[in-house]
Order: structure tokens, then C-alpha cells, then sequence
């Protein structure tokens, strides 16, 4: 078994795409998780990468959320498209890391997981509240690559 399929349980797994679907129910923000084994780019040009390459820079509202985690490097990112980028502050996103790399410490990678999808998802909610009609555009479970 590969470390990507090692990471997490079944079950941790969709608790975590649980963690997606309350945090997305609030906003029309949509956030993805990612997980792979390794990469030979630097992490947060490879997480640009997969942000593309899983069309999140193609919401109507430009507020997508990407955690991505390079398993074996035992780094992550996260980033955020234009909309969100342009209203939260700088160091947002690096409050949401330390939470997130306090439960990795301790090898408890859904809990950090999912209390970076649950601090992603009060931002999303804030400055892009649920409207009527509004559609799921990405899906919520974890892509791996």
C-alpha cells in the first residue's frame, strides 16, 4: 500500500468529506482536499498545479479552498483563489496552518484536516454566506494523486 492510502482511514476519510459538506452548506465557498505521496516541485507551486488541474480556479465566485498535503515531504499548503485571498488578511492563512500543524505534530491528521476545514469554511461563510439556488461546484471528496 501506498503512504497516500496509509494517511487516513475510510473512515477518517469521510468524516473529513463530512467536515467539507457542513463547512460548504454555510457558503458558496467550496473547499477540496488533495493528498499524495511526494512532489519534485515545491510545494506551493504544486498546490497552484492542483488547484487548476482540479478546475477550482473555475468558480463563478473565485473562492475556492485547496488543502494539499505532499504525505512523504511532511509539508502541506493552502491556498485560496482571488476571492477569498483578496478579502481575508495575510497572515490568515498562516493561523489556519498553525492549528492544522499542532494536530500533525501529534499524528492527528484528520483533526487537523478537518479544524483547517472548519476555519476555512467560518471565512468562506462570512464574506460568501449560502444564497438560494446556490449549486455545489466541486466535489467534496478527497482527490489523491
Amino acid at each position: 500500500m501506498s503512504k497516500v492510502e496509509d494517511f487516513l482511514t475510510q473512515k477518517e476519510e469521510q468524516e473529513i468529506v463530512e467536515a467539507i459538506r457542513l463547512a460548504e452548506k454555510n457558503t458558496s465557498g467550496e473547499i477540496r482536499v488533495h493528498l499524495e505521496k511526494t512532489t519534485e516541485l515545491d510545494p506551493y507551486d504544486r498546490a497552484l498545479e492542483v488547484f487548476h488541474d482540479l478546475k477550482m480556479d473555475e468558480t463563478q465566485l473565485k473562492n475556492g479552498v485547496l488543502i494539499y498535503v505532499a504525505i512523504e515531504d511532511r509539508t502541506f499548503v493552502i491556498c485560496g483563489d482571488q476571492g477569498i485571498n483578496d478579502i481575508v488578511g495575510h497572515d490568515f492563512w498562516d493561523c489556519t496552518k498553525d492549528i492544522m500543524v499542532a494536530h500533525f505534530k501529534n499524528s492527528n491528521f484528520k483533526q487537523g484536516l478537518i479544524d483547517g476545514i472548519d476555519r476555512a469554511g467560518e471565512q468562506l461563510k462570512k464574506h460568501f454566506p449560502y444564497q438560494e439556488g446556490d449549486v455545489n461546484e466541486l466535489s467534496n471528496e478527497i482527490s489523491k494523486g
